[in-house]
């Protein structure tokens, strides 16, 4: 299979986060939807707060009753201490490396995880839930947290962070925080085009057949919502919302990985002396993941011992064969966050440039 046919068209909404490369045996592009909210005034980001599914999941499907998990071997085999937390990937998600990247912490614990306390969640916590969508239906077929439960997680959350820090801080917390939502390929992939009904409720003449008939559906409904966003970021007066496509960038990235594996195994990418990145790693494998055969592989089929699980997974792009590997991740991050200025705008896309980091958390532009 040609996984830069089948390259999930993610829509991210301001920077980064999940830049999730999905080859997935349907012959689609799938597409994620990130969302970040930040108060135009705020002088510093102090937390991230995260809802989505696989993408930005570090682990709150550990305490689900479903087969939608990662917490095994060998996922999270190149995380800190080398155990698997939960995260479909063979280390951070993009979400930690963002919150790392404005200075928070090293990574974004999940909420469900009894681990971890309202004094680790208070800069920082992930709702997100692995094979969930914004259809209620989608969640219910692999018995994952609907989002419409996430967002009541947030709630619970907002009464114990007024606790730990008392009703005003917590509110200038939560004001200032950004806010990430990464979700949607579920409900194409997991739902719509698995349950007739669906496509009849929504009158959709056709489905199906022609890859490129779904490629444009896919493409539509991004255009669609990027207006949606972009009104409402006009209207909700100190919030900032962005609707950002990176699938260019992707596609540049598996279509050329001799551009960014580099003979001296080092990429730097960016731009000036406050946001230069250097990865150690060489790009030798974009067809297929590093675990087993790299084809079909996720959840509890990714598992050990493996004989055909590669050991550097530094040199593939795909970690299981939905995921990014840690590298891949780290790399797409950089070169969204690790260029010049904030944002800039042009009628057909928004798209990152230099100082994001400086920026993000302290003033729109």
């Amino acid at each position: 299979m040609d996984h830069t046919q089948n390259i999930g068209l993610q829509w991210l909404l301001i920077t980064t986060l999940a830049l999730l490369f999905k080859p997935a045996p349907i012959m689609l592009l799938m597409y994620d939807l990130c969302f970040l909210m930040t108060q135009v005034e705020a002088t510093k980001v102090p937390a991230i707060i995260v809802f989505g599914d696989s993408t930005v999941d570090a682990g709150n499907n550990n305490h689900v009753q479903t087969l939608a998990r990662s917490n095994f071997a060998p996922y999270g085999r190149d995380f800190e201490g080398g155990k698997p937390t939960g995260r479909f990937s063979n280390g951070r998600l993009a979400t930690d490396f963002f919150s790392e990247a404005l200075g928070i912490k090293a990574f974004i614990p999940a909420y469900l995880d009894p681990a971890y306390g309202i004094e680790d969640f208070a800069t920082g916590v992930t709702f997100a839930s692995a094979g969930t969508g914004y259809d209620n239906l989608t969640s219910q077929i692999t018995n994952v947290i609907p989002l419409w439960k996430q967002i009541e997680y947030f709630k619970d959350y907002k009464a114990k962070l007024s606790a730990y820090l008392g009703k005003t801080k917590a509110e200038e917390t939560i004001q200032q925080a950004l806010f990430v939502t990464s979700l949607g390929t579920n409900d194409f992939v997991v739902d719509y085009y698995l349950f007739p009904s669906r496509p009849s409720q929504f009158t959709i003449e056709e489905m199906g057949g022609c890859r490129e008939d779904l490629n444009n559906l896919a493409r539509d409904f991004g255009g669609k919502v990027s207006g949606v966003v972009s009104k409402l970021s006009k209207e909700l007066t100190g919030t900032k919302m962005v609707f950002l496509n990176l699938l260019d960038k992707p596609l540049h990235i598996i279509r050329n990985p001799h551009l960014y594996g580099l003979a001296t195994s080092t990429i730097r990418i960016a731009s000036d002396q406050e946001a230069i990145a250097h990865i150690v790693g060489r790009l030798e494998n974009v067809g297929r993941g590093c675990c087993g055969s790299g084809t079909f592989e996720i959840a509890f089929a990714c598992h050990e011992p493996d004989p055909f699980t590669c050991t550097n997974a530094s040199a593939y792009a795909f970690w299981d064969s939905v995921h990014p590997t840690e590298l891949m991740v780290r790399l797409g991050q950089d070169i969204f966050v690790g260029s010049r200025g904030f944002l800039e705008s042009s009628p057909s896309r928004w798209a990152m440039t230099d100082h994001a980091v400086k920026h993000l958390g302290r003033k729109s532009v």
